[in-house]
């Protein structure tokens, strides 16, 4: 915190020219597309993800946010306010100074990609933390910036149990602003470091129970259930925006969940390694523990299992879970109402619009949705009723970057990715001028 500090107050990146600016994350860019092999396996030997699925999330989807965040740095202006012809009124757009980010185990490239190009393009330091179950690739990531040619201090990854180094990050005076995505109760933590220490703004991603919501037009129902197979069930179910609670109109509510359930069945489970698996593993032993506990609570409580719910490949050593459905999930059920962030799916039958609106919104949380319909008034009422900050629309998942990500109600506040991103970052500063 001390180095980001000193390289953010002598200027050797906040004060030098965009240009330059541009040109260093370029480089960083293309030398994560030149090690992406190396970035994905270190990922998936922390993190369990298929590698399939890590090649493109990971080292493809960092490069790619780099590149954005380098082109837009320097068409980010600032403004002349409409005065009167005595006074000058200016409005700057400053780098904040040092960024905390803390970033989760699920896709740590990815995600750390979506807090480091905007705060590093718009001129600040960063100190970023890793889970402590996936830091090696972006370790490798500080490397890599180094030889880029990014100053010494800008960008610091430090290791750490939350308890220590997360909360000396949160309580640092030095920070001036803290970056999260992960758990809420972790997120209320920060929230708590931030008003015992310097008031720093905490930005947070607090993950979600996105609601996939199928109405009996949905066009091509097939199709629908393969994606919404895919939309759960890839990288174990980890993922923040996965449609864990499916929401099926009555009338075709067996014809879909056979269909989901047929080709969740055919996923293959196995060695993140093996470029045939499509889920991978689950990343800790705890974590698998509470997704089986969650199913064993959701049948205690009425519902039926229909597909999955138990460990598999256990004799390798490894943490694997069966893709998992449950039909006659009640909307006030625990596992309607709490984030599983496991292979788990909750589905629920609705009889009308309101009702699918009514279910949807009945969590506390808001980050995600999806909505498959061919009734194009339908779809936009939806997209408005729907409490949540991305709403999918005959797809599920698959937004790049050139589109915000960020939730309400307790699935945090703030937005990475897209031009909105650069709002975390940058303090806009007036200048009044008396002519």
């Amino acid at each position: 915190m001390a180095a980001a500090r000193s390289a953010f107050d002598d200027g050797r990146w906040s004060r030098v020219a965009p240009a330059h600016r541009k040109k260093v994350l370029h480089r960083l860019a293309d030398l994560i597309q030149a090690n992406a092999l190396e970035l994905a396996v270190l990922g998936v030997r922390d993190n369990g993800t298929e590698i399939g699925m890590a090649l493109k999330a990971e080292p493809g989807s960092a490069a790619g946010t780099f590149r954005y965040y380098a082109e837009a740095l320097d068409k980010v202006y600032g403004e002349i306010a409409p005065t009167g012809g005595d006074v000058l009124g200016l409005v700057h757009k400053e780098p904040v100074g040092v960024v905390g980010a803390i970033v989760p185990w699920n896709f740590p490239l990815m995600i750390g990609a979506w807090k480091l190009a905007p705060a590093l393009a718009a001129g600040n330091s960063v100190v970023l933390k890793p889970a402590e179950t996936a830091s090696l690739s972006l370790l490798k990531l500080a490397e890599l910036a180094s030889e880029a040619g990014l100053p010494d201090g800008v960008l610091n990854v430090v290791t750490g149990a939350g308890s220590i180094t997360g909360e000396a990050l949160a309580m640092s005076m030095d920070v001036d602003v803290l970056v999260f995505t992960g758990s809420g109760g972790v997120g209320r933590r920060l929230l708590e470091y931030s008003a015992r220490s310097n008031l720093k703004r905490c930005y947070l991603e607090l993950g979600g129970k996105s609601p996939n919501i199928v109405f009996a037009d949905a066009p091509e129902l097939e199709q629908a259930a393969k994606v919404s197979a895919a939309g759960i069930f890839r990288n174990a179910g980890q993922v923040c925006v996965a449609g864990s609670r499916l929401l099926v109109e009555e009338s075709v509510h067996d014809e879909f969940v056979e269909a989901l359930s047929r080709h969740a069945a055919a996923m293959k489970v196995g060695d993140p390694l093996d470029l045939t698996t499509n889920i991978g593993a689950v990343n800790n032993i705890p974590q698998l523990e509470g997704n089986l506990g969650f199913v064993s609570q959701a049948i205690e409580q009425g519902a039926t299992l229909v597909l999955g719910g138990s460990r598999i490949l256990e004799d390798t050593g490894g943490y694997y879970m069966e893709p998992t459905v449950l039909t006659g999930v009640k909307p006030e059920d625990h596992v309607a109402q709490n984030e599983v962030f496991g292979p788990v799916l909750a589905v629920t039958p609705f009889k009308s619009d309101e009702e699918a609106v009514q279910i949807a919104n009945s969590t506390k949380f808001g980050l995600a949705a999806g909505v498959w319909t061919s009734n194009f008034g339908r779809a936009h009422r939806m997209v408005r009723d729907i409490q949540a900050g991305v709403v999918h629309v005959n797809t599920y998942g698959g937004a790049d970057g050139t589109v915000p990500l960020g939730g309400v109600k307790q699935s945090g506040n703030g937005h990475d990715k897209s031009m909105h991103a650069f709002d975390k970052y940058f303090d806009l500063k007036t200048a009044w001028v008396q002519l």
